[in-house]
């Protein structure tokens, strides 16, 4: 008799986040499959019978072929196994689980999705910048920066979305913030389009960088995975910090203000309210 393959959400990073289907699922497991960035603290949960496999794809790096991970799935579920596929984020958001379900289906194996907290839930929490504000953005669009085998697909009119009251969510922005900014301009970015890059949402190793567009250049790309969050909503849930941002021409630390910077706030509301 064949077992049965999970396809889990493992979130963002902090175990605190799985959601408790997942932990139980994860639980039970008599085999985990999991991609490259879930977390030791996470992979803790598994019974300490299951076998563990990684099978993490990395840009760059020695990775596990889509094709091979299909054939364990399979393969493990047909020895009457309990099987994990074990993704970071949400399965059905940039994690090849069509690519996987397909594969289920197509063998007979019985599967089931188990959803997550995808990175930009966790990255926004983090900045404290709400995705969607009523009367100024309605909308919510989450694209990659990063076309297998078509980088050089055109993005959308960001500009007329941005103008239709639409926050955007790039993953994968890639590693060289010069080639994402120049990408975002030609698709319509003002230069003074208001961008919040988040790093490793949820973790501690977390980074958070409130900028523009024509400072982005500036930023070293932080630490896989980020996620660049554009629109008005940074500058709305960010107001006050954003606009020391703007006024000193470089990316402040999100995190309380210190008396100095306190002041020179307070300095630069009365100017602008005189």
């Amino acid at each position: 008799m064949n077992g049965k393959v999970y396809l889990v959400g493992a979130g963002p990073g902090d175990p605190e986040l799985l959601t408790l289907k997942a932990l139980r699922i994860l639980r039970w497991a008599d085999v985990v499959l999991h991609d490259d960035l879930v977390s030791p603290r996470i992979l803790s949960h598994a019974p300490k019978k299951a076998r563990i496999y990684n099978v993490g794809k990395r840009c760059g790096q020695k990775s596990t072929r889509q094709e091979a991970i299909h054939f364990l799935m399979i393969e493990l579920a047909r020895q009457g196994l309990e099987v994990v596929r074990l993704k970071g984020g949400d399965p059905l958001v940039f994690g090849r689980a069509g690519e996987e379900i397909q594969a289920l289906r197509e063998a007979g194996i019985e599967f089931e999705v188990v959803p997550g907290v995808t990175s930009v839930l966790a990255a926004a929490a983090a900045a404290e910048i709400s995705l969607t504000r009523r009367a100024t953005a309605s909308s919510l669009l989450i694209m990659t920066g990063h076309f297998s085998g078509a980088d050089d697909r055109p993005l959308p009119d960001l500009r007329s979305l941005l103008a239709s009251g639409t926050t955007i969510a790039l993953y994968m922005p890639g590693p060289d913030a010069r080639i994402t900014a120049s990408k975002l301009a030609a698709a319509g970015l003002a230069l003074q389009t208001p961008l919040a890059l988040v790093s490793r949402a949820s973790t501690p190793a977390q980074q958070i960088s409130l900028t523009t567009l024509k400072e982005l250049p500036q930023i070293a790309m932080q630490a896989k995975p980020s996620i660049l969050i554009i629109g008005d909503v940074v500058r709305l849930s960010q107001n006050d910090r954003f606009r020391l941002e703007t006024l000193y021409g470089q990316p402040l630390p999100l995190q309380p203000a210190t008396a100095t910077s306190q002041s020179q706030l307070n300095a630069h509301q009365a100017v602008n309210h005189e």
